[in-house]
């Protein structure tokens, strides 16, 4: 294993953590369309809706993903990127359902992007 990630190796794990900000939209999505405040009354709710299924199944196809890209990719230089979804996460978060961003949030992701650039390069 090379320690300099190649172009396709970054290209893989900035789509998985893409999917995994996909995922987390996708749960997000789930718990708007369930009702009740505990988790016994969600439970059955969540096991019918249709967005959670698909974040569950999103999640089992990048595991499989994750366990390949390993293969041929040192953790301690993979792992750094699934930060990225704590970066995209949050900005999606905004765009799609009006979540608030503050300047602390925004500087945190910049943080982030400075220190993939870092480890990626």
């Amino acid at each position: 294993m090379n320690e300099r990630l190649s172009t396709l190796q970054i290209a893989l794990l900035c789509l998985y953590a893409a999917g995994m900000a996909g995922g987390q939209l996708l749960f997000k999505l789930a718990a708007l369309r369930t009702g009740g405040a505990g988790l016994v009354e969600r439970l059955p709710q969540l096991l019918q809706n249709g967005f959670f299924l698909a974040a569950l199944a999103l999640y089992f196809a990048l595991s499989v993903v994750w366990v390949w890209v390993l293969g041929f990719t040192p953790l301690s230089r993979a792992y750094p990127f699934v930060a990225l979804a704590f970066a995209v996460t949050p900005l999606l978060g905004a765009l799609l359902f009006a979540e608030p961003l503050s300047a602390r949030l925004v500087g945190g992701i910049v943080v982030i992007l400075f220190g993939l650039i870092l480890v990626g390069g």
